[in-house]
């Protein structure tokens, strides 16, 4: 069952011991649910948590008819106690969830949005790849780094040099008629979008450096709730212009990716 307060002792604030998912719902079904729910375990297995049971984890958007847009928010911490930071010989993990009302930007499908290339690094740490814990601090320190409303997003590199994600979304982009994403096995966040396309062989894992991102043919950041945005400039960490890229006729990412969200692909 859901638990709307968080203990002071619990883990997950202390510690940021635990994983999260960020679902969308239309009409009260969720979208990608077997990814999310699968990501889920496998953090839950990396962190050693017992995960929640099946029937738990659909109570949390198994609730009264809704219509339209949702964005459901699950947590999932190892629960309250332990030394410091020492595991309790038995942890009760705690889950917890809420649903709120969403609208997606149509806009940033259609016309693109403007990004920065963020002047953190993240950090190579293997086991914690892919997963989506609850310390997201490299990310929020990367916010941090921009007010402006004339920036969407930031790209991140690794501290090899290779970029890999935005803030909050997945990158992609096209070359030479392939689209690629970039390998997370270091670092960075395997989104539910990403591993659907994937599987389906429509997106290649690849490595591209962070100084090589302005010469691409085209570029796209996309998560499970927003859906795809086309990148149409992109600038340094100082505010110098990089690239811009034209609105392309048609969107070859958004054609494959927006009916796996019940989003429409623009044309």
């Amino acid at each position: 069952m859901s638990q709307p307060w968080v203990p002071f002792d619990d883990r997950g604030l202390a510690y940021g011991d635990g994983v999260f998912e960020t679902v969308l719902l239309h009409d009260g079904q969720p979208l990608l649910w077997q990814q999310h729910v699968e990501r889920l375990l496998e953090g839950c297995q990396r962190l050693m948590i017992d995960p929640p049971s099946p029937a738990a984890l659909s109570a949390t958007w198994q609730a009264a008819p809704t219509v339209g847009w949702e964005v459901l928010k699950i947590i999932v911490t190892r629960g309250s106690g332990g030394r410091g930071y020492a595991i309790p010989d038995v942890a009760a993990p705690r889950l917890m969830s809420r649903r709120v009302p969403f609208q997606p930007d149509s806009s940033a499908w259609s016309q693109g949005v403007s990004v920065r290339i963020c002047s953190l690094r993240l950090a190579r740490q293997p086991r914690l790849a892919g997963i989506k814990h609850l310390n997201r601090l490299e990310n929020v320190l990367a916010r941090q780094e921009w007010q402006a409303t004339d920036y969407r997003e930031g790209l991140l590199a690794d501290n090899h040099g290779l970029v890999v994600e935005a803030t909050s979304m997945n990158l992609f982009w096209e070359q030479n008629g392939c689209i690629m994403t970039p390998t997370l096995d270091q670092c960075g966040v395997e989104g539910t979008l990403r591993a659907a396309l994937i599987d389906a062989q429509l997106v290649t894992p690849a490595q591209l450096a962070i100084d090589e991102v302005a010469a691409v043919d085209r570029l796209w950041l996309a998560n499970s709730v927003q859906g795809v945005w086309p990148v149409n400039a992109l600038w340094t960490a100082e505010g110098a212009p990089l690239r811009r890229w034209g609105a392309p006729r048609h969107d070859p990412l958004q054609a494959v990716a927006h009916p796996l969200l019940g989003y429409p692909a623009t044309s």
